[in-house]
């Protein structure tokens, strides 16, 4: 019986979709999300080590991301880890408007009901995390028609997708991750919005492309006081930006930033330890 690592990861704060995309730079075979702990899976003969992970994690306490962590090694038989994943993935009702729904569950939608199916494979923005329902919450009533948006870090693209369905004329989805800009391109076609969602592989500094309605960004806190610059630079005056990715201990940080280059905040929105903030570019 062939067997694998199995390695639980907790922490406090519990960043499941930051500690998954440091993971998934490691020579591992899977990962799958409890209600509290990271699971990571991996060959019997990986150099991948209670060691190596906790080194990874060590620099998020450093950044002051995370308090503390733990992480377990088990050793356990083979399984079909991407069908346990599945398992775990569930259809989300974001608003009573906006349902993200994965491939692979069946779901009856209700009159007036927006659907966004997601093939999330590698890259973030299933719908169960905080942030990506906080922003989704702001989009809904935030986006007009005609309108054009950024979506930067834009993962599984759930955020251009919804931005469009709402009634948004076009919006762009950026990610400098290789898997995300696949999974995005993927789920642009699902939803059949190939026509008005353009994915790129890069970072804001590449979009040549200026004066959007809306900017959205599911980011960490760090990246997004280094290119609040950049934001500005793309937004229209009168513009909206919407940033998650923040804990509440963040808030006042991002809104010293983002203050000084003549953002107003309009709107904050909570949801356990997580925020929502939305900015009106004076």
């Amino acid at each position: 019986m062939k067997h694998y690592k199995e390695f639980n990861i907790t922490s406090e704060p519990f960043l499941p979709e930051i500690i998954c995309g440091l993971m998934w730079e490691l020579d591992i075979t899977g990962i799958n999300e409890d209600v509290n702990c990271v699971k990571v899976f991996a060959n019997a003969d990986s150099t991948v080590s209670v060691d190596l992970i906790s080194n990874i994690l060590d620099k998020l306490v450093g950044e002051k991301m995370l308090f503390n962590f733990s992480v377990e090694e088990n050793l356990v038989e083979e399984k079909n880890w991407n069908e346990e994943w599945e398992k775990s993935v569930n259809v989300i009702e974001v608003t009573d408007k906006l349902v993200i729904k994965p491939t692979f569950k069946d779901y009856l939608p209700k009159p007036g009901q927006i659907i966004i199916t997601i093939d999330p494979k590698m890259s973030f923005g299933t719908g169960e995390h905080q942030t990506t329902k906080l922003v989704m919450q702001f989009l809904e009533s935030s986006v007009n028609l005609g309108i054009k948006v950024l979506d930067v870090g834009s993962g599984t693209g759930v955020l251009a997708i919804a931005a469009v369905k709402l009634g948004a004329e076009s919006a762009i989805a950026v990610d400098n991750d290789e898997w995300c800009y696949n999974n995005g391109s993927e789920n642009v076609r699902l939803n059949e919005v190939e026509n008005v969602i353009d994915v790129r592989l890069g970072e804001i500094k590449n979009i040549p492309e200026k004066d959007f309605d809306i900017i959205t960004a599911n980011i960490q806190k760090n990246i997004l006081i280094d290119i609040a610059e950049d934001f500005k630079k793309k937004l229209k005056p009168g513009g909206l930006l919407l940033l998650s990715g923040l804990l509440y201990n963040d808030e006042k940080d991002i809104i010293n930033k983002y203050s000084t280059l003549n953002f107003e905040l309009l709107e904050k929105k909570i949801l356990d330890d997580w925020i929502a903030l939305k900015f009106l570019l004076r």
